[in-house]
């Protein structure tokens, strides 16, 4: 008797194997021959050499699907693996919206990072069809987490070589000296939401990789000066806090392959009072340029506590 071990990677195998295991089940049943267990993302099977190979190649084709589209029914399911199924009733099996396609990207153990309101799967939708895109809102409304997520997601299916986030290290100021370490321990604290927001999304030993070999940067503003960002996906978050010189510096950096997204929330600007944000000239000057795209998150978007859209409102940051 052989053996076959498998990792399922770069898909949720919740979706794989179905609801309550419905797909797996169906898949044991079409290779009775053939011990199938399956803990996490590890596959263990016992049989004959031909039917190992068989069902590797079924497998592999499911996984595909499933990398491609983030979602399996049984229909599908059948499809790949030549044999009618016969799909549950509607009301036995109600839709499992995990599965649908509001999944912008799957995180490690199967976390599933959602476009969860309106604005934020507009988000999705938009950056498909521009270049460049500002997503406008106040605290919790996931402008940042969706932008992390769809670049992330670019990166998996190859659309672009590398992901850039930078943000301005407004909060440092002259007393960034002060601080202990080298320059990167100066600033991380700063940048630490985008790490937070990988974190969910890529598995730590891949991370540590890809910070490592430049794959995804992490960089205060002032250090976008002087480049051309190319064939990447480019994240500017808290733009409110950049200065109109600052913004327009950083929007002409786009090479001719890339995705820029700017984010910010016009109600926490943290510069100096003499000094004007860039993010409020910018919604007014780029408003009717064809390539970007302007979106407004409300309070109706916020993810949050429940108790943080009344801390919103009280302040009035949202109505």
């Amino acid at each position: 008797m052989n053996e076959l071990k498998l990792t399922i990677e770069h898909i949720n195998p919740a979706v794989l194997w179905g609801p309550n295991n419905d797909h797996f089940e169906i898949i044991k049943k079409q290779y009775p021959k053939l011990k199938i267990v399956a803990r996490g993302n590890e596959i263990k099977v016992l049989g004959d050499e031909n039917e190992l190979t068989a069902f590797e190649e079924k497998l592999s084709k499911l996984i595909q699907h499933v990398e491609k589209y983030e979602t399996l029914d049984t229909n599908e399911l059948g499809r790949i693996l030549g044999s009618k199924i016969q799909d549950r009733p509607a009301s036995d099996a109600p839709a499992d919206k995990s599965t649908t396609g509001e999944v912008i990207v799957f995180g490690p153990n199967g976390i599933m990072v959602k476009a969860r309101t309106a604005n934020q799967r507009r988000m999705v939708d938009t950056i498909e069809k521009n270049d460049i895109l500002f997503a406008i809102g106040p605290a919790g409304t996931g402008k940042t987490y969706t932008a992390v997520a769809l670049a992330v997601r670019a990166l998996k299916n190859k659309e672009i070589k590398r992901i850039i986030l930078t943000r301005p290290a407004v909060e440092a100021g002259e007393n960034l000296g002060f601080l202990p370490g080298d320059l990167k321990e100066k600033i991380d604290p700063y940048l630490r939401p985008l790490y937070d927001a990988l974190d969910d999304m890529i598995p730590a030993d891949k991370l540590k990789l890809y910070l490592e070999n430049r794959t995804i940067e992490i960089a205060p503003l002032a250090f976008m000066r002087g480049r051309t960002l190319d064939n990447c996906f480019v994240i500017l978050d808290e733009a409110q806090n950049a200065t109109d010189m600052q913004l327009k510096m950083f929007l002409t950096r786009m090479g001719p392959s890339a995705k820029f997204i700017v984010t910010g929330d016009v109600t926490q600007i943290d510069l100096p009072k003499k000094q004007q944000s860039g993010l409020h000239t910018a919604l007014r000057i780029l408003t009717d340029i064809k390539g970007i795209d302007i979106i407004y998150l409300t309070g109706e978007d916020v993810v949050r506590h429940k108790l943080v859209r009344k801390i919103l409102e009280a302040y009035g940051d949202i109505q």
